[in-house]
């Protein structure tokens, strides 16, 4: 049980972290410089980690293993994290914003597991799917 909560904990304390440090942006730094900033400490991070954790420290291996999905994650971290700034930037409160966007992505990932990964749509789901839209609706009136 535990190797199925301790991976959702991550996830939670680091979205917490990261919506805090979005929200706390300041307005007068550029984007795309704050970005560059903090993509440097992740690089150094995720190097140290990956050093810590790798058996075998071959880096130039490991590179030689990505395919597209690599590239487009990177693409999709600067897309997501320029989106919640500007969010934020725009006046969304921390405590909406992200359960909007959050709603969004999983009524979208639901109809991507139908259509992409033959995954199947069960009715509860797809009541969940229009409760969730009333909620939003609800949430940002």
């Amino acid at each position: 049980m535990w190797n199925m909560i301790w991976p959702v904990l991550i996830v939670v304390a680091a979205n917490t972290l990261y919506n805090i440090s979005a929200k706390s942006t300041p307005e007068e730094i550029n984007s795309f410089a704050s970005l560059a900033i903090s993509y440097v400490v992740a690089a150094v991070c995720s190097l140290i980690l990956y050093f810590v954790t790798a058996e075998n420290r071959n880096i130039f291996a490991e590179i030689g293993k990505t395919n597209w999905s690599t590239l487009a994650l990177g693409a999709a971290i600067v897309g997501l994290e320029f989106g919640y700034i500007c969010i934020y930037r725009a006046g969304w409160k921390v405590s909406v914003a992200s359960l909007v966007a959050n709603i969004s992505l999983a009524c979208v990932l639901l109809i991507v597991g139908l259509l992409m990964y033959k995954e199947v749509l069960s009715l509860r789901q797809a009541v969940g799917m229009g409760l969730c839209a009333v909620g939003m609706i609800l949430m940002v009136k």
